[in-house]
């Protein structure tokens, strides 16, 4: 990722852009977090948040129009906050008055005509960016000479003018203007500008300024346009005055330095702000009446209620249904700044390793985000470069790949055509985790449709989602070429997949097949007609791969809806559902973060699930939720003694890989008479296993052909007489490193050649037989 594609990535995320009303507001002023301070009783840091932005804030928090209450979102649910009333009580009750160090001196010196609101701020935005300032005008001038003393004391005033002068302005007489004198000026002043409540064009037989810029005729003389200002009832705007000071003295700024006028400055006064807030769920509430009184203290509870009416306006809506997002404490914008930081790192340890593994690219940040954020996306995209470069750690996705390579090897994978000889007009392609979840419900589902489609010939295998996900894009291409090949050598049918992530992956990546839905060829079949023992509701799960296909939640509920089963949508349904914590491989980088993803999603419905992604459904299982495959109901077991689908354990790895080995056997003599490939050796050792053992193998990723062929090249070790290795409990240690990860097995032997294992860890170290001088 270069820093043009980093800064497209931060612009999608729209977290760290402006409230409306700090948009509304000509000066920008952070009213969420004045508001903020204000709710708290905290005078004196509300007020420092003024004084960060406004110009003259003890006047002008008193005289604000405050047009950032039109822009408010609370107006919708109750009215808008009363900002005004909030500046204007947090100006009688501060005591402590920020420093406001000015910036270095410039040898720069300007000349402001005019010592209106305008001329006054902009005097103030100068003086503190260290320009020589040289005011002419009376101290008070144009509409700020007409509040009362109630509403603006002249001592207040008087205040902030001397301030003015201690900043290093120069208060001089008013400066007549004729001919020649704006030239004048500009002999000895880098810039000059026309306060428009004093001076108008008009005088000088200028035109009018630029709306943007204000600059005039004359380079390096501004001035504004006073209609510009006003509001009803054709009084001037104090937020607008002050706001088209700063923008004068911005322009002098620049024009003083030689730099362009106009880049950089679409967000010069209000503009519309990009930040999403949702409020469906946001009660009303009316505004606090803010009575005046005497004494502000009275006034103390009423103005904390009112400032705690703001909404505190912010997006987070990826944050807020993401346990992956929340687990780092930011947003997405920031994330990809971590990601780009990571992939920088020449020499050193990279911190977002793990953060950028962990995500699921389940694609609901990006349906929810208002900027089409989607950091599935761009962790697979940073996934595909650490991996290109060397630079992804071995064990991150390794245990998944090589399920994946199990799935699509000898052992599991089959292509067959339509048994008996009938050409194959379609080919049923289950998926890889339907097999290992529970083969017999493949079997009863390829036998009915023998019977109504008799030319449906058989695909087991992996379409190559964890490789896709891991981002190995070489592992990926070399899978999809094996499905290519074997779809092609079947005479390149339609193929009908049970599987979402199936069906998304084969449709993007085998654009040349007609993928089909199997959901959607069940629609229009005549189907069994099971009998359920209960009508009660179920909440219906939708795999996160199916987020974008409309086509398919709808018929896989027109079919439970045919088994006359009530469906209960969760609050996150449809494209709006949440991951079970598979997708991207999480539980495998992540597998705490994994149980937590799954367990909140269990906890968001009361109700059983049925759903109808066999990886969703053993995932959730686990939770102790009853979670049943929709295939489960349409397809029943004929013997009415086992146990309700939903109840079904969910089998563990090695298990997994058993039911796929098996079904594959039991297919190949069933239907096309073949025999099944020769077993591996290891297969021949027996293991049993420990109470416990087979739960701490599922949590350390080791499988029981690991314990075999450990214990097998125990057996073969020290001239046949096994292992010489004694743990600690007396018992026989046997150790083997096949690639890259090292397996330990405690064990004994049994009387009848097999073996009780006790426990089994492994590890990525090297262990170095210093005795003999080799490695295992």
């Amino acid at each position: 990722m270069d820093q043009q594609s980093l800064h497209a990535w931060e612009a999608k995320c729209v977290q760290e852009e402006a409230p409306r009303c700090t948009a509304a507001c000509p000066l920008h002023v952070d009213a969420r977090a004045f508001s903020k301070h204000m709710s708290q009783g905290r005078w004196n840091e509300a007020w420092a948040v003024l004084a960060r932005t406004m110009p003259l804030p003890r006047v002008l928090a008193r005289i604000c129009d405050a047009p950032c209450e039109s822009a408010c979102l609370r107006s919708e649910r109750g009215g808008a906050v009363q900002i005004g009333a909030l500046e204007k009580y947090c100006a009688r009750m501060v005591t402590r008055m920020p420093p406001q160090p000015p910036l270095p001196r410039k040898e720069k010196t300007v000349a402001v005509l005019g010592a209106g609101l305008a001329g006054l701020s902009a005097a103030w935005e100068l003086a503190r960016k260290g320009f020589t300032v040289q005011l002419h005008g009376r101290p008070v001038q144009g509409s700020l000479a007409d509040f009362t003393e109630e509403i603006l004391p002249d001592a207040v005033v008087q205040a902030e003018l001397e301030r003015l002068q201690k900043m290093g302005v120069t208060m001089l007489a008013p400066h007549p203007l004729e001919q020649g004198t704006l030239q004048a000026l500009l002999q000895h002043c880098d810039a000059v500008f026309l306060d428009p409540e004093i001076h108008s064009l008009a005088e000088t037989g200028l035109d009018q300024a630029d709306p943007l810029t204000l600059g005039t005729d004359i380079p390096g003389v501004f001035s504004g346009n006073l209609h510009e200002m006003l509001q009803p009832p054709e009084s001037p705007s104090p937020a607008r005055l002050a706001s088209l000071g700063r923008r004068a003295a911005n322009s002098m700024e620049r024009f003083a330095q030689g730099a362009s006028l106009t880049a950089g400055r679409e967000k010069d006064g209000p503009y519309e702000s990009r930040l999403h807030t949702d409020i469906s769920t946001i009660p009303q509430v009316p505004p606090v009446s803010l009575a005046p009184t005497s004494d502000p203290a009275d006034q103390e509870t009423a103005i904390q209620e009112e400032a705690g009416r703001c909404l505190q306006c912010e997006c987070l809506e990826c944050v807020k249904h993401c346990a992956y997002l929340e687990k780092y404490g930011s947003y997405p914008k920031v994330y990809a700044r971590r990601i780009y930081n990571n992939a920088s790192i020449v020499m050193g340890t990279r911190q977002a390793n793990t953060m950028i593994n962990s995500c699921m690219d389940c694609g609901l940040c990006e349906t929810l985000c208002p900027g089409d954020f989607d950091m599935g996306a761009l962790c697979l995209e940073a996934r595909r470069d650490m991996v290109q470069r060397g630079k992804m750690p071995p064990s991150a996705h390794e245990f998944a790949l090589r399920d994946m390579d199990f799935a699509n090897g000898d052992q599991s994978a089959l292509a067959r055509p339509a048994p008996g000889g009938s050409p194959t007009q379609w080919l049923f392609f289950p998926g890889c985790q339907l097999t290992a979840s529970d083969p017999a419900l493949v079997e009863r589902v390829y036998a009915w449709l023998l019977q109504q489609q008799p030319e449906t010939g058989l695909h087991l295998a992996c379409c190559g989602a964890p490789a896709l996900w891991a981002g190995q894009v070489d592992r990926y291409e070399t899978s999809l070429a094996e499905l290519r090949s074997s779809w092609k050598q079947l005479g390149s049918p339609a193929v009908a997949a049970a599987c979402p992530t199936c069906l998304q992956t084969l449709r993007e990546a085998l654009p040349e097949a007609d993928i089909r839905s199997f959901w959607e060829m069940l629609t229009d079949m005549d189907l069994p007609s099971p009998e359920r023992d209960s009508n009660t509701p179920l909440a219906i799960h939708d795999p996160c791969g199916s987020r974008q296909d409309a086509a398919l939640h709808e018929d896989v509920r027109t079919l439970l809806e045919r088994l006359d089963i009530p469906l209960v949508e969760p609050k996150l349904t449809k494209d709006l559902t949440e991951c079970c914590g598979y997708g991207g491989l999480l539980c495998e980088v992540d597998p705490d973060l994994g149980r937590e993803v799954v367990e909140r999603r269990a906890k968001s419905v009361d109700h059983d699930f049925v759903t109808y992604c066999a990886m969703c459904r053993d995932r959730l299982v686990r939770t102790g939720k009853p979670v049943s495959h929709a295939l489960d109901l349409l397809f029943p077991p004929p013997e009415p003694n086992e146990s309700a689908p939903g109840q079904r354990p969910a089998p563990g790895y090695s298990q997994r890989r058993e039911n796929r080995a098996r079904l594959k056997e039991r297919l190949l003599q069933t239907y096309w008479q073949e025999s099944s490939p020769l077993r591996p050796e290891h297969e021949s050792v027996t293991v049993r296993l420990a109470p416990g053992v087979e739960e701490r193998l599922d949590q350390r990723r080791i499988l029981v052909s690991d314990l075999q062929k450990t214990l097998l090249t125990a057996q073969r070790a020290n001239n046949g007489q096994g292992c010489a290795f004694v743990s600690e409990s007396g018992r026989l240690l046997a150790r083997h490193r096949p690639v890259s990860v090292t397996y330990w097995v405690e064990y004994e032997p049994e009387p009848d050649g097999g073996y009780l294992v006790h426990n089994a860890w492994s590890h990525r170290m090297r262990v170095v037989d210093t005795l003999k001088g080799g490695d295992r």
